[in-house]
């Protein structure tokens, strides 16, 4: 009988100190969904101007972490009410749904490095198509401008490329966009009074540091929903084996 009182002393304490750790887990979880339902509803309703500028833009990418995310959201409450209400069962249920999160978020991860070049590149072609349609396409023409005021770069390679394109009229002409001056009322003419780093290198830069970050973040977060379900596992074993000794 002593033993038996010793083992479910030993045992409480376990459990208690696993359903603290589960619960910050699931409120780390939660929050990430939050996040990833955020960058979801800003691509679909900010980014996607920018992502004009690409050839290989999939329109459905943000309902994808839209999904993504209301999915977590709604997995990371249920942890916290298994976690909460200490049922085995709903426990084991709920690592199961990590392991699926896990490899949802690892092929993500993959599919980032995997097509991190294919989106340079998109936007390189991009780029050269948005500015030979930069008079008559208004989409095109505040994805660009956007870039260029907010990156303060002009053009593709350089600013002269614009000398060289009919983005006025029916001929070309000797000076640039408004979005790539430095000043506010420049004409668009004097190096001095516009920017004249192209813009594709600064887009390059940004993609390769950002989409490894985002990358790595991922495979990083999806390693530990893998420690979440072990956890809960480990919670539901523990649960059960204090609800036997309670019973023998």
């Amino acid at each position: 009988m002593a033993g038996r009182v010793g083992s479910a002393l030993q045992s409480g304490p376990a459990v208690a100190c696993m359903k603290i750790l589960l619960t910050i887990f699931n409120f780390i979880f939660w929050v990430s969904g939050v996040a990833v339902l955020g960058l979801g509803i800003w691509m679909k309703f900010e980014l996607f101007l920018y992502m004009e500028l690409t050839s290989v833009y999939y329109d459905f990418a943000p309902y994808v972490l839209i999904g993504v995310g209301s999915a977590i959201v709604v997995i990371g409450s249920f942890g916290c009410l298994c976690t909460f209400k200490g049922h085995s069962s709903l426990l084991y249920i709920f690592s199961l749904f990590l392991i699926l999160v896990f490899v949802v978020e690892l092929a993500t991860a993959v599919s980032v490095f995997i097509f991190r070049e294919k989106v340079e590149d998109g936007f390189s072609n991009g780029f050269s198509e948005a500015m030979m349609n930069y008079g008559v396409d208004e989409d095109k023409r505040k994805a660009i401008d956007g870039i260029q005021a907010g990156l303060k770069c002009c053009g593709k390679e350089s600013y002269d490329e614009w000398y060289r394109m009919n983005w006025t009229g029916p001929t070309p002409v000797d000076r640039v966009p408004s979005s790539c001056c430095r000043v506010k009322n420049c004409d668009g003419t004097g190096d001095q009074n516009i920017y004249t780093e192209g813009c594709f290198n600064m887009l390059s830069s940004f993609i390769q540091s950002n989409f490894t970050m985002i990358g790595g973040v991922a495979i990083g977060f999806a390693f530990l929903q893998l420690f979440g379900a072990f956890l809960s596992c480990c919670l539901a074993k523990n649960i059960n084996k204090s609800k036997y000794e309670q019973m023998a």
